[in-house]
C-alpha cells in the first residue's frame, strides 16, 4: 500500500508538471510578452505567496481538516502589521506583528476545531467573515502604507530572484524535512489516513490537529505582510478569494480531501501551475470574471480524480 501511495504521488506531481509545461509552451507562441524575463519573475512571484500558504493549507488538509479563512487572515494581519508599525514608528515590527495575529487567527480556529468540536469547514468559514470585517473596522475600509523589511522581502530581489520566490522555496524545503523525517509529520499523516487508530497508537489528535491550524494561520499571516509589502501598502480587502488559490493549488499537487495524502514538492507545482493560469488570462486580454469560473472548474475536477482514484484504490 505504502508503494503504491508513492507512485501516486509521482504520478500526480508528473502530470502537474506536464500542464505546467503545456502552458507555458502554448504561451510562448501566443504571447510575446510571456517569455520576458520581467513577466516570468512575475509568475513566480505571484506563486509565492499561494505557495507559501498552500503548505500550511496542505498539512490541515493532510490531517482531514480545511482552513476557508486564510484569505481573510492575510488581510487582517497584514492589516494590523501596517498599523502598529505605523503607530510606533518602527517598521521592524509589522512583521512579527502580522505573523503572531495569523497564529492567533490559527488557533481560534484550532481551538473551535478540537475544543468545541465544530466542523473545521464552518468554523473557518465563521473566521473568514470574522477576520475580514475585523480588518475593515480597523481601516475603515482605507489602505495603510507600509514600508521597511515588508516592502523588501515583498518586492526585493536578490540577484535578480524575487525575494518572495526564494522565501517560498526555503519554507518548501523546510516543509519537506517536517512531513517526510519528523515524528509530527508523521502524526500529522497517520490522522489523516485512519483517527481511530491514530488515537489507540498514542498520538494527540487534538495537539496535532491544533498545530497544523496554528501553522496554517501564522503562514496566512506572514503571506500577508509579504503580499502587502509588495504593493507598499496593505489594503483591508487584501487576499480576496486567495482560499480558492490556496485549496486549488493544495489539490492540484496531489493532497487528498479525506487525508492521509499529500505531497509537499506537488503543492507548490500547483501553486505555480495556478499562478500561470492567471497570467495566462491578462497576456490573453481574457476577462477577470473567467478567473473566477476556471479556479471553480480545476477544483471540482482535480477532486473528482482523487474521488475516482479513491474508489479505484477501495475496490482494489
Amino acid at each position: 500500500m505504502r508503494r503504491a501511495h508513492l507512485r501516486f504521488l509521482d504520478v500526480r506531481e508528473a502530470s502537474v508538471a506536464l500542464m505546467l509545461v503545456a502552458v507555458a509552451v502554448y504561451l510562448s507562441f501566443a504571447s510575446d510578452y510571456f517569455l520576458a524575463p520581467r513577466n516570468l519573475l512575475n509568475v513566480g512571484r505571484q506563486a509565492s505567496v499561494v505557495g507559501m500558504v498552500a503548505l500550511g493549507q496542505a498539512l490541515v488538509i493532510i490531517a482531514r481538516g480545511i482552513d476557508l479563512s486564510v484569505g481573510s487572515v492575510i488581510g487582517l494581519s497584514a492589516v494590523a502589521g501596517a498599523i502598529v508599525a505605523r503607530e510606533t514608528g518602527i517598521d521592524g515590527l509589522s512583521l512579527p506583528v502580522a505573523a503572531i495575529v495569523g497564529l492567533a487567527c490559527g488557533l481560534f480556529n484550532g481551538l473551535l476545531y478540537t475544543k468545541l468540536r465544530i466542523n473545521p469547514f464552518i468554523a473557518t468559514l465563521g473566521t473568514l467573515s470574522i477576520a475580514r470585517g475585523i480588518a475593515l473596522l480597523l481601516t475603515g475600509g482605507l489602505p495603510v502604507p507600509l514600508a521597511g523589511p515588508a516592502e523588501f522581502l515583498g518586492a526585493g530581489r536578490l540577484g535578480g530572484i524575487p525575494v518572495s520566490l526564494i522565501i517560498m522555496l526555503v519554507l518548501a524545503a523546510v516543509f519537506v524535512v517536517i512531513a517526510g523525517s519528523t515524528r509530527f509529520g508523521r502524526e500529522v499523516f497517520a490522522i489523516g489516513d485512519n483517527p481511530k487508530a491514530s488515537r489507540l497508537a498514542g498520538i494527540p489528535l487534538d495537539w496535532v490537529r491544533l498545530r497544523v491550524f496554528a501553522i496554517s494561520g501564522m503562514l496566512a499571516g506572514f503571506g500577508g505582510i509579504i503580499l502587502a509589502g509588495n504593493l507598499a501598502s496593505a489594503d483591508p480587502n487584501l487576499g480576496l478569494g486567495y482560499e480558492l488559490d490556496v485549496i486549488a493549488a493544495v489539490i492540484l499537487g496531489g493532497t487528498s480531501l479525506s487525508g492521509g495524502r499529500g505531497s509537499i514538492p506537488g503543492v507548490i507545482l500547483g501553486a505555480v501551475l495556478m499562478a500561470l493560469l492567471n497570467n495566462a488570462f491578462v497576456l490573453l486580454g481574457i476577462s477577470a470574471y473567467w478567473q473566477v469560473v476556471t479556479k471553480g472548474v480545476v477544483i471540482i475536477l482535480a477532486v473528482g480524480l482523487d474521488s475516482i482514484r479513491r474508489d479505484k484504490s477501495a475496490d482494489d
